[in-house]
């Protein structure tokens, strides 16, 4: 990016209302659908707008539930074994206090046990608990399986919708959003959503089911004492909530505070080379432990309110224990209950609030969870902002018959063009252009002036604020952006590499030939700097192609558009970065690529444009002068002024 962006990285994320307004242009009647297509797509009060609020909790279950209904039949198979997990759980007690009784020979004693002796009752007592055991730990560890599958599952589906999604916005997004902050969208909060499902969800049901079965038969046995512990649960219920409450805000704050962590850990590894040029290293570190030790702040608040939660019901559990003692030994003494019925009341006691203290724990994870939903969500709600008409209309028969059937001259027009990356500071203003197909044209003006936003409108990075662009006289809108690209070939100041082999560099994804690729390198020149290299095609390129130089990075980029073979030709400064030596070498390619095709090319040295067939000058988003290299500076004005100043700063240069 040039100086201009770095200026306008704050940017409104709405789509231009003037996009209602530039379809009217338009002038078919057939175009009368997508008009309305479009029109109600981008509507202001149809754009999804980032949340300003909190969505409920419901609602965040809905979206999540989206996800878990494509791995149903896993999910209601966990669900099932809940009622066999939880009776074989909640009869345990009873076993044990059937077991006492007939110790004690308590009337309370099952009468098919009473028929027995004490070493038979008792055998058939262990066994049938010993059996409850095993029928446990077997259907937990099936469960248990399940449920993390289908929350491993759930996970890799949100993190590829989310990536697929973040992948298609336009870049107005990415100029106000920091990588680091998507980052932690992508790992650390969908994996706490993945959580939610793998630990939380369904190990909450299971609780809340533990703690009904185990009531019921409680009541079953003695309603008073079931009565007591059923009324100790409403205190703790509500501190739990509370708790819970306090903690999501917290966790909220604490995800917030490691977005900018790692954001701050990103641009600093990414900006390694001016941090250690410019003596940036204690400077920064100082602001990184600022940074660390507010993530550490919060941090501690989620840790303080998850801890309050485990000791409240710790603390409750053992009250309860002391109130069934208290209340049951009376009965006990004044023989209104048996020892044997008290002895399952006091596990029962125990086993009601583990679900309760088990549901905490896991309840902490879902809040945790919901964290990253409402986080996650924010993302996926960012409208799309460029889209294709197809996608719009999902009808391919309301297209354009002519964007069907492009025929590609290399034409292209710019109809009153107005664009800004804030609202009404406008950077193209009232931008009426025609380049003819095969002419070579060159943007030249101040840093600043709207030529690199020029391109980006015609690959459609951006939508004009008002007005349109036409190539080969369609609407670049009416096109699908893949085919758009596909014919536009764009060589920037700073070749971006992927870490791969050199071929797949020059290929990007797409099926071309061994030869294929060869031809393209030995058309643009590049093919004696591969062969070079340790491996030629096959040499393993570092993340950014650190292990090449800038200039061999940018030799890469012109072999990568020479293999696409593309109509129209844009160079953003494309040989600054090239030695004396291998920029003839590039310049000699490029007289063999621009034959018969549209170029524009934008160049700071002004030297480098002067074959061109025109010049168009730009000041302030405007248009103010437009001919050759001699009839510019016979006119004598911004143009010869720039060509000028730079021919003056070469000779003294020399």
């Amino acid at each position: 990016m040039n100086s201009l962006d770095t200026e306008e990285t704050a940017v409104d994320h709405r789509c231009p209302t003037s996009t209602i307004k530039r379809v009217k242009l338009l002038e078919t009647d057939n175009h009368a659908l997508i008009r309305v297509g479009m029109t109600t797509l981008f509507s202001p009060n149809n754009t999804p707008q980032k949340q300003n609020s909190r969505e409920t909790d419901w609602l965040l279950l809905m979206r999540v539930a989206e996800y878990a209904k494509r791995h149903q039949h896993l999910l209601i198979l966990s669900l099932i074994l809940l009622i066999p997990l939880s009776l074989s759980g909640a009869v345990q007690p009873i076993l044990i206090g059937q077991a006492i009784s007939l110790i004690r020979q308590e009337p309370t004693t099952y009468p098919f046990l009473q028929k027995m002796s004490l070493s038979d009752g008792l055998n058939v007592l262990a066994g049938v608990l010993l059996l409850t055991i095993l029928v446990r730990f077997l259907l937990q560890s099936i469960q248990g399986y399940w449920v993390q599958k289908v929350g491993q599952q759930i996970t890799t589906d949100i993190r590829n919708d989310l990536f697929d999604h973040v992948t298609s916005l336009a870049v107005r997004f990415f100029d106000r959003t920091p990588v680091g902050r998507l980052i932690t969208r992508l790992t650390s909060d969908v994996d706490a959503l993945g959580d939610v499902f793998s630990t939380g969800a369904i190990g909450i049901i299971s609780d809340l089911f533990s703690i009904l079965v185990i009531a019921i038969l409680m009541f079953t046995l003695q309603w008073k004492l079931a009565l007591i512990l059923v009324l100790m649960m409403v205190p703790v219920t509500a501190l739990i909530i509370y708790f819970q409450q306090q903690y999501r805000q917290a966790n909220y704050k604490s995800r917030d505070e490691l977005s900018d962590l790692n954001s701050q850990l990103q641009e600093n590894m990414v900006g390694i080379g001016v941090v250690q040029l410019f003596r940036r290293e204690r400077f920064n570190a100082e602001l990184f432990r600022a940074t660390n030790l507010q993530y550490i702040k919060a941090v501690d608040q989620t840790i303080f309110y998850d801890s309050a939660v485990s000791a409240t019901l710790e603390w409750i559990a053992l009250i309860a224990i002391a109130v069934v003692l208290w209340f049951g030994g009376k009965q006990v003494v004044e023989s209104q209950l048996s020892f044997g019925t008290l002895s399952a009341f006091i596990l029962y006691a125990q086993r009601l609030f583990d679900p309760l203290r088990q549901f905490a724990e896991k309840f902490t994870a879902i809040q945790a969870g919901f964290t990253a939903v409402e986080r996650i969500n924010n993302i996926l709600n960012e409208p799309i902002e460029i889209r294709d008409l197809d996608q719009i209309t999902a009808n391919l028969s309301t297209l354009d018959p002519g964007a069907q059937n492009w025929v590609q001259t290399g034409e292209i027009r710019f109809e009153n063009v107005w664009f800004a990356y804030k609202d009404d500071e406008y950077v193209i203003k009232n931008l009426n252009l025609t380049i003819r197909p095969g002419e070579k044209v060159a943007l030249v003006g101040p840093t600043g002036a709207g030529k690199s936003s020029i391109i980006r409108l015609l690959c459609r990075l951006y939508e004009p604020s008002k007005g349109r662009i036409l190539v080969d006289g369609i609407d670049i809108r009416e096109l699908r952006q893949v085919e758009l690209r596909r014919h536009i070939g764009v060589i920037l100041q700073d070749g971006f590499l992927f870490a791969g082999d050199v071929k797949s560099n020059i290929t990007l994804g797409e099926s071309y030939s061994f030869e294929q690729i060869q031809q393209a390198a030995e058309k643009t020149n590049v093919a004696q700097f591969i062969e070079q290299l340790p491996q030629g095609y096959d040499t393993e390129l570092r993340e950014r192609g650190t292990n090449l130089s800038s200039g061999q990075k940018q030799l890469l980029a012109f072999a990568r558009a020479a293999i696409r073979n593309p109509q129209i030709l844009v160079l953003d400064e494309a040989t600054a970065n090239l030695d004396v030596g291998t920029e003839a070498l590039i310049q000699d390619a490029l007289e063999r690529m621009l034959q018969g095709r549209t170029a524009i090319i934008i160049a700071h040295r002004l030297s480098t444009i002067r074959n061109v067939d025109r010049i168009l000058v730009l000041k302030r988003g405007q248009l103010i002068e437009s001919g050759s290299h001699e009839e510019l500076l016979q006119h004598n004005g911004l143009y010869a002024s720039l060509y000028n100043l730079q021919m003056l700063k070469v000779q003294d240069n020399n």
